[in-house]
């Protein structure tokens, strides 16, 4: 059902056919960047997070962590993450599968500043066998995003 209702999602802007469905799991980012054949930072994963009024997503580049004091200084509150029955329940995709296409209507998508390293990421479609590859404009015009944030960190090199 999630994958359905991401694929529709995805097909009001023309971009169903560039999901890729997997014979293997995809649902960490280590496990995505292996399927797609693609670097981990280059995989926009989709974090979920509790709010007064329900949750919000984030997607960050692959490599990137939450950095908790620039989380709390953009939402004014500490970063806590909802459990696996209110992702679920809330954003209307399974954990693994998570992606802001085809989601309850509601939910606020953000995008960090992270993925902005990139011309393409590989967000999930739904299900965690699954990736779809976008230009970060068509990423960001298809999650239907609120708008950029900076609230990751990226690891030390």
């Amino acid at each position: 059902m999630s994958f359905e209702k991401a694929k529709a999602h995805l097909e009001k802007y023309g971009l169903e056919d560039r999901i890729q469905l997997f014979d293997v799991s995809s649902a960490t980012v280590e496990l995505a960047a292996q399927a797609v054949g693609v670097e981990g930072a280059r995989i926009a994963k989709t974090l979920s997070f509790k709010v007064d009024n329900g949750c919000i997503l984030i997607l960050a580049a692959g490599d990137a962590r939450i950095d908790n004091k620039k989380y709390k200084a953009t939402f004014h509150k500490k970063a806590s993450m909802p459990s696996p029955e209110e992702v679920l329940e809330q954003i209307g995709h399974p954990v693994g599968g998570v992606c802001p296409f085809g989601i309850n209507e509601g939910v606020p998508v953000y995008l960090d500043e992270s993925l902005k390293r990139f011309d393409i990421v590989y967000p999930a479609a739904g299900t965690g066998n699954s990736a779809v590859k976008l230009t970060i404009e068509e990423l960001y015009k298809s999650a239907e995003a609120t708008g950029w944030v900076d609230v990751c960190k990226l690891p030390e090199v």
